[in-house]
């Protein structure tokens, strides 16, 4: 027999490439990799594994893909609701980032987020912060796979006095974390309203040279379209595109006021599109053309923005919003079925990340980032179409065990790795700072 550190034996098996649902399968994990794929009495007589977990109940899945976060806000989470987005923004976010943020609030702040999103099957996120550093080692105590934001603004914070220093920071901390295998780094200018146009040549061409995306928030609200083009005389993606930043790097986070003519040089291009559909319907920015979108093949995953504007880190929330949205945008039920959905958060993000060959589907030699769905409780019950149900009925409290790298991160609904009462101290500590 082969020997193999973990047998995972599930009801139901949903790699999403392809989409099929593979009915009483084990997946089996070696040196943190998926090596086989079988039903599971075949796997139990072909595999000596040194754990075997049975999920007689459950859907296995691969690891959610959270394409769009600013972890560390989740200690503001509430702190500013049913507000237009600049006015949360310049009247209540900035204000308080300028007077709290720093190393230890954003540390504090990303391991809270961490938690939340592994309790709910999230394996990877893509951050844009301050102090991509203290985010980093958190991601490391959590072992949580994560891509970091070299976050640039023009105006000063605790963490930067300029673009340049912004900038030179987030590469010295890439530097340092090089290697480690479950950190990899975007470019991360904040907007166009907030990045001169000479930072953001310099990031087109970083870019390039390091080979990294450049994730980005592009056309968020109508008024930022509306003051880019008064201000610049184009509007802000065809200010990109002219600055060199507009090809298959670019992740557009919210992309929501976009004209026809934008929506087709994005699919010629090669953008992903990160999708946040509860941030924009909280903050009333608007509902990004999702459909129009994927009719034309641009790539779109799904984010859940912070915890400030959402205010919950739940991509199967998110997942579900997605593919409900695009349906009454288009007005046909068939936009955006269950497993398209599905794959939007999964292997899509994974892909605009440029992981996919390690991560986003249950595959052969990718690493074993994956989470199991119990569909056993009432209200998943009965259960005729597992997939159906991972999009419209299931939620993140059934989500039982998550695996990342082959290493158990959740088991029966407990975190493995992170002491919950240390961090329900941390939250309640910063609430009485910022309070």
């Amino acid at each position: 027999m082969e020997a193999v550190d973990t047998l995972i034996c599930a009801a139901h098996v949903v790699p999403v490439e392809p989409h099929v649902v593979l009915h009483d399968h084990a997946v089996a994990v070696r040196d943190g990799r998926i090596a086989a794929i079988e039903p599971t009495a075949q796997a139990l007589g072909r595999f000596d594994a040194r754990e075997v977990v049975r999920l007689d109940r459950h859907a296995l899945i691969p690891g959610l893909v959270n394409l769009h976060c600013h972890a560390a806000m989740t200690l503001m989470r509430g702190i500013a609701d049913d507000l237009p987005l600049m006015t949360w923004l310049r009247d209540h976010i900035w204000p308080a980032e300028s007077r709290h943020v720093g190393d230890g609030f954003v540390h504090d702040g990303s391991l809270l987020a961490m938690a939340e999103m592994l309790r709910g099957g999230i394996t990877c996120v893509n951050d844009m912060y301050f102090f991509p550093e203290a985010t980093a080692r958190a991601a490391l105590r959590a072992g949580m796979r994560s891509a970091l934001g070299v976050i640039a603004l023009e105006f000063p914070s605790a963490y930067a006095a300029d673009a340049t220093a912004y900038l030179q920071k987030g590469l010295a901390t890439r530097d340092a974390y090089q290697g480690e295998p479950l950190l990899t780094f975007c470019l991360a200018p904040h907007a166009p309203y907030t990045v001169s146009d000479e930072t953001l040549r310099r990031i087109a061409v970083l870019a390039e040279e390091l080979d990294v995306p450049i994730h980005i928030h592009v056309h968020e609200t109508g008024a930022e379209v509306a003051e880019g083009l008064a201000e610049h005389g184009v509007r802000p993606l065809e200010r990109l595109r002219r600055l060199g930043l507009v090809g298959p790097r670019l992740i557009a986070v919210h992309a929501i006021h976009l004209d026809q003519d934008e929506l087709d040089f994005m699919a010629r291009e090669g953008v992903s599109v990160a999708h946040c559909p509860s941030s924009n319907l909280k903050l009333a920015s608007g509902i990004a053309p999702v459909a129009q979108m994927r009719e034309r093949g641009i790539r779109v995953g799904v984010g859940t923005d912070g915890a400030a504007s959402n205010n919950r880190l739940d991509l199967l929330t998110e997942m579900r919003s997605a593919a409900l949205l695009a349906k009454v945008m288009s007005g046909e039920a068939s936009t955006l079925n269950a497993f398209e959905a599905l794959e939007m958060a999964t292997l899509d993000g994974a892909r605009a990340l440029g992981i996919d060959a390690h991560t986003g589907s249950i595959v052969p030699g990718k690493w074993a980032d994956l989470a199991a769905v119990e569909l056993s409780s009432l209200e998943t019950l009965p259960c005729f179409d597992p997939v159906s149900h991972l999009a419209y009925a299931a939620g993140r409290e059934h989500v039982s065990d998550v695996w990342i790298a082959g290493r158990a991160r959740l088991a029966q609904r407990r975190l493995t790795g992170l002491d919950e009462e240390d961090l329900r101290d941390k939250a309640l500590w910063w609430q009485k700072r910022l309070s």
